[in-house]
């Protein structure tokens, strides 16, 4: 270690003592337990950003991983970006962790925010939505009443300072743009673009706040943005970094979706009313859009007469079927006839140009979908009640972190609290190529054998059998109406979601124990999880979403149910493809995959339970496998060390004793 890295890392050492219970910067820390291990991941965070190394970090809870990468990074004055999973997680640093550690190091470090097209408001596009957009209902209407009123106001235009406004909301998509329907320069209200304004702070910062999704739609299509930016920074770090290869594997590859199709209609409709009315049928044009749209649909849906959710077919299902072959060509043959209407009409306005991108985009897209798959690339269909999405992709992101750690010297840095099962790291390192990088492995500082239990009933229904469903919704009603609620039931699929709510609901009535059962889609996530805190006696019963990014600390949540293991779906396209990769290679797909996917998911899921120091709580795994097969000891090895429990008494009386400190 060089004397300028020593000095460096005793600084981070005693900043984090600094702030610390009774240290001069106090104010500014969020209470972590152990700060020695805090002090081991920063130690290595700043080693990586001197040595502009990789780095991966596994930080358990409760380390304190985000003042770990921020305080290193703060006092290396190296210019850097940190991305993270979600945008509530993005405002969350940018809004209060950077400015007040900021403060209290009082360093002279610039910081900025940037999001993708979709969180800002697009003045042209509100312009166009006041007046030609119908609306589907008053709620939409509403909503665009309060975005017009706050538009007024605004200096960022991030529509997350709209309170309340619900993100599946259709007037989001009216008023802020896409990629497709910019028009760049040619925006009469260019000079005040909100996008625009944040991408400019962005360069001319420090340290820039981004989320996952942006880092890869903006590399992988060499948009501005974040592929501008990247070239000109020293460190880049990943927090979550878990979700890095699925959100990549999105941006990586190609989507024609029917949400497309319905858009380029609208916009096509909207434009030539406007600047070239009676100059081509757009109306007609437009139809035939919607047509070709809702033939896809329903050739997507074959048999299928109700989708809840998203299901993710096989190509080969629909691939084959005459209906669905003719289905997308005609969706192409729709765009190719409205290209040739907006190539005539192209100089009107600026509109028209981007339109007619957007129209050729799609008929080559309709090509592309009725070749042949590139055998290096899957491909699936994404069906929902309303949409549906024909998707390829290549199996993993390997070549774009090579290609991007080659591009320059740089600190690449990922940490989360789930990476892998061993020290190696392997099962995010192999996927992300970075078997070469440095490893760190900090455990969680919360004493899991004290303060929680892991119960796996011993006689139970299995995952497969019609019965488990019922099973679970009955066992959690046992259970939460002893503890009082204060429960989560964790499920790996959405179709056994309602079936364990119900059987959950009958069995509360049936006892009179007066719980209120909170499901996942009856209303956005974040305002369910606000109803799940403000309602006494309730259980939240939810699926993948619920499995990670919930943090409900204190003994508001001290009984976790996951149904069954989370294995990958054999069904699922993307899985096949990997299995078949595997078994080219002579490995074990169960093993090297399957078994390894279930223990991070498992991971994931138990660790909603304990997120502070003096949470208490109990873990029960309703799936008889993880007692009964070889393979269990594996997957027990992937949780926290909780005591474990053998019966069902042994649930109820431990859950008295969480009752019991609750009330008193």
């Amino acid at each position: 270690m060089s004397p300028a890295l020593a000095e460096r890392c005793a600084l981070v050492d005693a900043t984090l003592e600094a702030l610390g219970p009774g240290g001069a910067l106090a104010q500014a820390d969020p209470g972590f337990v152990d700060r020695a291990m805090q002090q081991r991941l920063a130690q290595a965070m700043a080693e990586a950003i001197e040595d502009r190394a990789a780095l991966v970090a596994e930080a358990g809870t409760g380390v304190g991983k985000t003042f770990g990468y921020l305080v290193p990074l703060l006092l290396s004055q190296r210019r850097a970006l940190v991305s993270t999973a979600t945008k509530s997680l993005q405002d969350q640093l940018f809004l209060r962790d950077l400015p007040r550690l900021r403060d209290a190091l009082r360093v002279p470090v610039r910081i900025a925010l940037l999001k993708g097209r979709a969180s800002y408001l697009c003045l042209h596009r509100l312009e166009q939505a006041r007046s030609s957009a119908t609306l589907p209902d008053r709620f939409a209407v509403r909503a665009l009443a309060r975005i017009e009123t706050w538009a007024a106001g605004t200096a960022s235009g991030d529509l997350a300072e709209i309170d309340g406004l619900d993100d599946r909301s259709p007037v989001i998509p009216l008023v802020t743009s896409t990629r497709d329907n910019c028009l760049g320069t040619d925006c009469p209200s260019y000079q005040r673009c909100h996008v625009v304004k944040a991408r400019r702070e962005a360069m001319a910062a420090d340290l820039v706040v981004v989320n996952h999704h942006l880092f890869f739609a903006d590399v992988s299509l060499r948009d501005s943005g974040v592929a501008e930016l990247l070239p000109t920074v020293d460190a880049v770090v990943f927090d979550e970094a878990h979700q890095l290869v699925e959100t990549g594997l999105q941006f990586l590859g190609t989507t024609l979706a029917t949400g497309q199709a319905l858009d380029l209609a609208r916009d096509i409709v909207a434009a030539g009313l406007a600047h070239a009315r009676g100059l081509a049928p757009w109306q007609e044009l437009a139809g035939a859009l919607d047509r070709g749209t809702r033939d896809l649909r329903l050739a997507c849906a074959g048999p299928l007469r109700e989708v809840r959710g998203v299901i993710k077919l096989r190509w080969d299902e629909r691939a084959r079927q005459p209906a669905f072959v003719d289905a997308v060509r005609s969706l192409g043959v729709a765009a190719d006839a409205a290209a040739a209407a907006l190539a005539e009409v192209e100089a009107v306005a600026p509109d028209f140009t981007r339109l007619l991108q957007r129209a050729q985009a799609m008929k080559d897209l309709a090509d592309r979908f009725v070749a042949e798959t590139a055998p290096d690339r899957v491909r699936w269909i994404d069906l929902g009640s309303r949409d549906a999405r024909l998707i390829e992709s290549p199996l993993h992101i390997r070549e774009l972190f090579n290609e991007q750690r080659n591009a320059a010297p740089r600190a690449w840095i990922f940490t989360s609290a789930t990476l892998g099962t061993d020290d190696e790291l392997a099962w995010f390192c192999e996927a992300a190529a970075l078997e070469d990088a440095r490893k760190l492995r900090v455990g969680s500082p919360f004493d899991y054998a004290a303060h929680a239990r892991t119960w796996v009933p011993p006689r139970f229904p299995k995952p497969n059998e019609p019965g488990h469903p019922a099973a679970v919704g009955a066992l959690a009603a046992r259970l939460a109406g002893r503890l009082g609620g204060r429960s989560f039931v964790l499920t790996t699929t959405l179709r056994v979601l309602p079936l364990i709510a119900e059987a959950l609901e009958a069995a509360s009535a049936a006892a009179g124990d007066g719980l209120q059962v909170l499901v996942q889609g009856s209303h956005p996530k974040r305002t369910l999880l606000q109803r799940f805190l403000d309602t006494p006696r309730s259980v939240l019963v939810g699926s993948q979403s619920f499995w990670e990014g919930i943090d409900v600390p204190g003994d508001a949540l001290q009984c976790v149910i996951i149904d069954k293991l989370p294995f990958p779906p054999p069904n699922d396209p993307l899985v096949q493809a990997r299995t078949r990769e595997l078994e080219r290679q002579g490995r074990s797909p169960f093993d090297d995959y399957f078994l390894s996917e279930a223990a991070i998911s498992l991971k994931q899921g138990a660790g909603r339970l304990i997120r502070s120091e003096s949470d208490r709580g109990l873990l029960v795994i309703t799936d008889p496998r993880l007692r009964q097969m070889g393979y269990g000891r594996k997957l027990r090895q992937a949780l926290p060390p909780m005591g474990t429990l053998d019966t069902e008494d042994d649930a109820l009386a431990w859950l008295d004793v969480l009752a019991a400190s609750h009330t008193a």
